[in-house]
């Protein structure tokens, strides 16, 4: 008997299932329901979130100046503004005792958020 061999989709499945593995071995089994880390938690993925859409608007923006679509007085506001949000990232961290490297996620085989 000849062996089965997958289609397009059950083969797309197959490999969507088995990142899906990889992934949910990377978790944890149990949820740290300790209520001194609860607060350091919540703000470490706040935080990450934060930095995250920092990262995108800077890249957005720097593309924005590379064509020409933006005034040297809006350049220079947002450059204030990316200042200013950097400072006050540094200093949540720096409340919550996060480095900044607490910030990047691991997404398993996928490689790091950031």
């Amino acid at each position: 008997m000849k062996p089965k061999t997958l289609s397009a989709p059950e083969s797309s499945l197959a490999e969507f299932e088995g990142e899906l593995e990889q992934l949910t071995q990377a978790l944890p089994r149990r949820i740290n329901a300790d209520p001194e880390k609860v607060e350091q938690g919540l703000a470490k993925l706040v935080l990450t979130l934060i930095e995250l859409l920092r990262k995108l608007l800077e890249r957005q923006a720097l593309r924005r100046m590379e064509g020409g679509s933006l005034t040297s007085e809006e350049i220079e506001r947002m450059g204030v503004t990316f200042i200013r949000l950097e400072e006050k990232m540094v200093e949540l961290r720096a409340h919550f005792g996060l480095a900044e490297d607490d910030l990047n996620l691991s997404l398993g085989p996928l490689g790091d958020l950031m």
